[in-house]
């Protein structure tokens, strides 16, 4: 692994992420900002976003392999590295197979993109893969620098570290709301998390996890809520943030909930909670 993610990141997606958020991420303390919403293989807002800070890492959550051409994904990769040698980790991913009508079996398009990749020159130390399944998790330890799964629980983040052994990265995305209430704090999270909830490989992977259908419907339960979006003060989303360090993970992406509104209040409560600009 080339690229020095940190223990703490922020995920997000476009129009909210953008130079001023990066530029103060990195004030904070955070170690990556990740990029989600599927950028273009152009990888421009990635460019942006490297040129407006001056030593946080930018990371992709993820390009989606069916939309970003990987010839060209991969000629904006060099083009960045050139430029900001060292700070850019490319995140790829097969997406939903309900976003597509490709024919090709989803495993198969990720072994066929990532030849295509090594085809072109991106090392693989460079390289995270959207992984939840044992299978494609262990793809991401022999093929790039490692996973980093999406909508996923600590006990998740333990299971994947043991199928991915140790020195492969492991970057868990984690939800929070900052709301000591619960019952607002779950009307804010279940908006989000429940657009997941009728796509076919988070619900495999939440099944495997031990949720059951009463916790699927209706937009999610609340104790599946409360695992996917850790809310409370921000002494509390710090620890749920946490767990995933203590169950094995490298990296924690955080990515603040709801989206509406600014989020660079929680953004900062969560690094003050954790201690982040200390560690710098």
């Amino acid at each position: 692994m080339t690229v020095n993610l940190g223990s703490i990141g922020i995920w997000h997606m476009r129009p909210v992420l953008d130079a001023d958020l990066a530029v103060e991420a990195e004030k904070l303390g955070y170690g990556a900002v990740w990029l989600g919403g599927s950028p273009p293989a152009d990888l421009g807002v990635v460019e942006e976003l490297l040129d407006a800070t001056s030593h946080i890492a930018v990371a992709t959550g993820i390009v989606n392999m069916w939309q970003a051409d990987p010839v060209e994904l991969a000629r904006s990769y060099h083009r960045i590295e050139a430029k900001h040698p060292g700070r850019f980790l490319l995140g790829v991913g097969v997406g939903h197979r309900e976003s597509t009508q490709e024919y090709q079996k989803p495993y198969d398009k990720i072994v066929s993109y990532l030849d295509v990749l090594d085809a072109e020159g991106v090392p693989r130390s460079a390289l995270a893969l959207a992984a939840l399944g044992p299978k494609v998790l262990r793809l991401a330890a022999e093929r790039t620098a490692g996973a980093h799964p999406y909508l996923t629980t600590p006990e998740h983040t333990r299971r994947a570290r043991e199928i991915l052994g140790d020195g492969i990265l492991l970057a868990p995305e984690q939800k929070v709301v900052l709301d000591p209430d619960p019952r607002r704090a779950r009307e804010s999270a279940r908006p989000m998390v429940s657009r997941y909830l009728g796509l076919a490989n988070y619900v495999g992977n939440l099944r495997r996890l031990g949720f059951t259908d009463a916790d699927l419907a209706d937009g999610g339960s609340d104790a599946l809520i409360d695992q996917l979006a850790v809310h409370g003060d921000a002494a509390t989303v710090a620890e749920g943030v946490k767990a995933h360090l203590d169950a094995g993970a490298d990296h924690v992406c955080v990515q603040v909930l709801p989206h509406e509104g600014d989020p660079l209040p929680a953004y900062r409560a969560v690094a003050e909670a954790l201690g982040l600009s200390r560690r710098g």
